[in-house]
């Protein structure tokens, strides 16, 4: 039997090929776990327990346990393919983003490919805890697991971006507790499933099995999960431009002397790097020495002469140049809430809608129109699309370009059938905690790393990159791209596919 983090992550479909039979009043197995999409089916169930020839025994009245035929439920493999890309997506502009600027995070305003990867992840879970808790026998149970889920996410996520590990480059390990880092990709990932997963655990009651005639009935549904996403948004943007941000200050270290850096702001709604609401609200909450203290900011043309890429800081350069900021801080994870949301009625309608048409018209549909507001909100300076404050305008962009290729990944694989060529993508969503932990967060490189000859720099991994790639190519830049593809990507790939053929997989 699946357990249960395992099944947080996957979502069923029908097979119509698989029948089997099962009792009438069987909707769950005794973890709980019910097929994903099969509530319309139980009508028609009854209709044909109904019309079936009483047998002889029966008409004298005695009861005959009812066996009707149920569709076979399989694993959705759109919601493993995306998941996976995801994490590719990760280790790519993760790993290459330094050699290539223009898929690294954007300095400030815009949008690149590095900055689609956590609205993705936010977007997938809200979809896949929609086919999760689509039936709960026990509201306190579940309440439980969520709260022990959220309570790993959190954990892993401190020591890996807390500052404990250093991997991959530098061996050491510990961090000052003066400095640890308290927000990061997998604390973030952990509010915003932690509300979302909540909220559709306690609206249980109010759950429907068939949906009202009407466009909107998907929406009034599920009311009390827009509520929760409109709430979270009204948090951010009353916050985001009334909050009065005043002058603040930080200190740098370097050689062992300290400097001290005073940034003068005194204002209201200002969606620049240096006095924005965000970064008030992490250096009131979690504290300025608890920050992340390398900033995408840093690569701006106001900071450096090297911009997009990364460099020294140009003489003159603004004193925020050098202060620190928080990509994953408590207000703009408000913000991701939505993003979740979103996600969570992807799941709802994959949940409600049997025809392939209807689902993709509704997905696509809103994908467009996400990506339009966006569009108009930026392009008209009204809000524009950021990801380091989590923008409504960013939340709108990156949700609609999920549903569009969730929509085209979900056509190519669970309509047309083409799965094989997304096979590594999928074994690759299939063990995503553990391709995470390894690769994207470098803890397999650095073990690797550690068993070195006379030197640090003497390792495979560096003997790998410096002899197989770069030295072949004559190019740093292309050495570098082609060592993430093949000695990450698609080892890991390989990996992840072994594993699975085993069965192996490692979720919270």
């Amino acid at each position: 039997m699946e357990d249960d983090a395992k099944k947080l992550e996957e979502g069923r479909l029908h097979n119509k090929d698989d029948l089997i039979s099962e009792r009438v009043n069987t909707t769950s197995d005794h973890n709980g776990r019910g097929d994903a999409i099969d509530h319309d089916h139980e009508e028609k169930n009854k209709a044909a327990v109904a019309a079936a020839p009483l047998e002889a025994d029966q008409i004298k009245g005695e009861e005959q346990p009812v066996l009707v035929v149920k569709q076979k439920s399989k694993r959705v493999a759109t919601l493993d393919a995306f998941r996976g890309l995801t994490i590719v997506v990760m280790i790519l502009v993760d790993d290459a983003g330094g050699a290539y600027a223009r898929i690294d995070h954007s300095p400030w305003n815009g949008c690149t490919l590095a900055d689609f990867v956590m609205p993705f992840f936010l977007f997938i879970v809200g979809v896949a805890i929609a086919l999760a808790l689509k039936k709960i026998p026990k509201i306190n149970d579940a309440i439980k697991k969520i709260i022990l889920r959220t309570l790993k996410l959190m954990f892993w996520g401190i020591i890996l971006q807390g500052g404990y590990s250093h991997a991959p480059a530098d061996l050491s390990y510990g961090v000052d507790m003066k400095q640890i880092r308290w927000f990061g990709i997998l604390q973030r990932i952990a509010l915003v499933y932690f509300v979302v997963a909540l909220i559709e655990t306690l609206t249980t009651k109010f759950r429907p099995t068939v949906l009202e005639p009407g466009h909107l009935s998907i929406f009034t549904a599920y009311k009390w999960q827009w509520i929760g996403g409109f709430l979270a948004f009204l948090i951010y943007m009353i916050t985001t431009f009334s909050l009065y941000v005043p002058d603040w200050s930080f200190v740098v270290d370097n050689d062992h002397r300290s400097k001290k850096y005073l940034v003068k702001c005194g204002m209201r709604g200002h969606l620049g790097p240096a006095c924005n609401a965000v970064g008030y609200v992490d250096r009131q909450v979690w504290g300025i020495n608890h920050l992340y203290t390398q900033p995408v900011w840093r690569r701006l043309k106001a900071c450096t002469l090297s911009s997009p890429s990364d460099g020294p800081l140009r003489e003159g350069a603004p004193s925020w140049c050098r202060g620190p900021f928080e990509p994953e801080g408590l207000l703009s994870s408000i913000s991701a809430i939505l993003s979740g949301t979103i996600g969570i009625h992807y799941g709802h309608v994959l949940i409600h809608f049997k025809g392939h048409s209807e689902r993709l018209k509704q997905w696509v549909s809103m994908g467009f129109i996400l990506i339009v507001i966006a569009i108009i909100l930026h392009f008209t300076d009204a809000i524009p699309i950021n990801k380091q404050l989590y923008s409504f305008s960013y939340v709108c962009f990156t949700a609609g370009a999920a549903g569009l290729v969730f929509s085209g990944f979900y056509l190519l694989i669970d309509v047309w059938g083409y799965r094989m060529p997304f096979l590594f993508l999928e074994w690759i969503g299939m063990n995503a905690m553990l391709v995470f932990v390894m690769a994207a967060q470098g803890i397999f490189a650095a073990f690797v790393n550690g068993w070195y000859y006379k030197s640090p720099d003497n390792s495979l991994v560096h003997w790998i990159q410096e002899h197989v790639f770069i030295n072949v190519w004559h190019s740093e830049r292309l050495g570098t791209l082609l060592y993430v593809i093949f000695g990450e990507i698609l080892f890991w790939g390989v990996v992840a596919g072994i594993l699975h053929k085993f069965r192996i997989y490692w979720k919270l």
